[in-house]
């Protein structure tokens, strides 16, 4: 096909490939209705549980025909980055999808050219309650919300474990500490502290079964790092931007990991995103702390394992539980020729009914963002065995709230220490046999550099 033939939308579409360097043609699914009234662009991301990809798109149909609206819909991976290519890509070309999944820091960091979104945020919360914190600290800026808190691909990353090692090494009962049933939280629940962490870690290491967690660079690494700090109430930079490393909650949280890092993996610190999934399904490890993909490719590759696995809250630190917490969003941009197409799906989209039928199909992945969806009994009977993801999302009775590693630094300056593995390459310093104040010493130099 020549070029001069080609039509706008894929001249365009070409257009946004090439700035994102994305090598291969991205899969389109073309929705079309009779008498479409409009048309639309849609991307998702491309969902680790791909029978989520089939519920959605139609869902998309089922909106698009009611509306008689003709949908175009791509599902992108976040494989290679190519979610945030593609937005970068459309952000500087100022053309692309109307309608577009976009997550944690990226919804700051391109608010300029989003089309606010609060008009939709104040009805799902009219209906729904409030947004959970996080979507109060990624998706706001100056009052005005510039990202919908989606449950498409947002998670948890709280501990996952085996029940029988953990009960034959550590001494712990996890269905009997966090059962799949509703009330108050137990005895053996409240006394999951760091402390009982610790113990577990060590004796499960003598065992042979190491925990599994993370001192490399990537998300879940420092996820789990920042949740150890928050739970500390240790601040790196606190909300007014300024730096906290002398604090006594650093130095706490830092005492306490120099005792943890002795106890897991000597591979750690080169951990990447995948590699405690490897070494769970592996059975390698007694636990991870993670979304419950592990467990769903368990479910598959090796069913004993996930047969033998129970999700549940993170360990109660001197300021509380804070369970690490990755959100997405949906994002319009303010160039869209199809705005008020885009938030009415994207409205659709966030009806319980929807979300519902969503985080099923995923094996209960999906987390919603607003408190009365999560009152949902999505995550009761999912097995094997029934009830391992009930306690996946944060209850009432868990006395736990979402984290995001960093909170509550200013976003501009958290996101750096963010992507830059602050936190989590603070731990493998002392893993390799650092001291605290040499470990202090790299963060300060590290952390001026955000500042100035």
């Amino acid at each position: 096909m020549t070029r001069n033939i080609l039509s706008k939308r894929e001249a365009t579409r070409r257009k946004v490939l090439k700035y994102g360097a994305l090598a291969s043609a991205l899969p389109w699914v073309h929705i079309r209705t009779a008498g479409a009234a409009g048309k639309l662009n849609v991307f998702y991301w491309d969902h680790w549980v791909p029978a989520g990809n089939d519920v959605i798109k139609k869902q998309t149909a089922a909106w698009a025909e009611k509306n008689k609206v003709e949908v175009n819909v791509d599902l992108i991976t976040s494989m290679g980055q190519k979610t945030l290519l593609t937005i970068n890509a459309e952000a500087q070309a100022k053309r692309g999808h109307d309608l577009f999944t976009i997550s944690n820091w990226n919804v700051r960091d391109h608010a300029d050219k989003m089309e606010p979104v609060t008009d939709v945020v104040k009805r799902l919360e009219a209906q729904y309650g409030q947004a959970d914190r996080v979507s109060y600290y990624l998706g706001r800026q100056k009052d005005q919300w510039f990202g919908i808190p989606s449950s498409w691909g947002t998670q948890n990353k709280g501990p996952a474990a085996r029940i029988s090692v953990m009960k034959n090494l550590a001494g712990i009962d996890l269905p009997a500490m966090y059962p799949a049933v509703d009330g108050p939280e137990t005895a053996a629940a409240k006394g999951w502290t760091f402390d009982a962490m610790l113990k577990a870690a060590e004796a499960c290491s003598k065992g042979g079964m190491p925990f599994a967690i993370g001192l490399g660079t990537t998300a879940d690494n420092v996820d789990t790092a920042g949740s150890i700090f928050a739970s500390f109430g240790a601040e790196l930079v606190d909300a007014n931007g300024k730096m906290q490393l002398n604090s006594d909650a650093v130095r706490q949280a830092l005492e306490y990991a120099q005792q943890l890092v002795k106890w897991l993996p000597p591979e750690s610190p080169s951990y990447d995103d995948a590699s405690n999934n490897k070494a769970f399904v592996a059975g390698k490890t007694a636990l991870i702390w993670n979304p419950p993909s592990a467990w769903a490719v368990a479910v598959r590759d090796a069913p004993a394992i996930a047969a033998d696995t129970w999700h549940f809250p993170a360990p109660l630190g001197p300021k509380g539980r804070f369970m690490p917490h990755s959100m997405n969003f949906f994002g319009i941009w303010e160039f869209s020729q199809a705005k008020p197409a885009a938030k009415e799906l994207a409205e659709f989209l966030m009806q319980t009914e929807n979300v519902d039928a969503r985080s099923t199909a995923v094996m209960g992945y999906d987390l919603p963002p607003f408190q009365k969806m999560a009152e949902a009994r999505v995550w009761d009977k999912i097995g094997p065995p029934e009830g391992t993801v009930y306690n996946y999302p944060v209850r009432k009775a868990h006395n736990q709230v979402e984290h995001l590693s960093m909170m509550p630094a200013p976003p501009e300056i958290a996101v750096q220490m963010y992507n830059r593995g602050t936190p989590s390459t603070m731990l493998a310093k002392l893993k390799s046999g650092q001291t605290i104040p040499q470990v202090l010493a790299w963060a300060k130099e590290e952390i001026e550099g955000f500042l100035s």
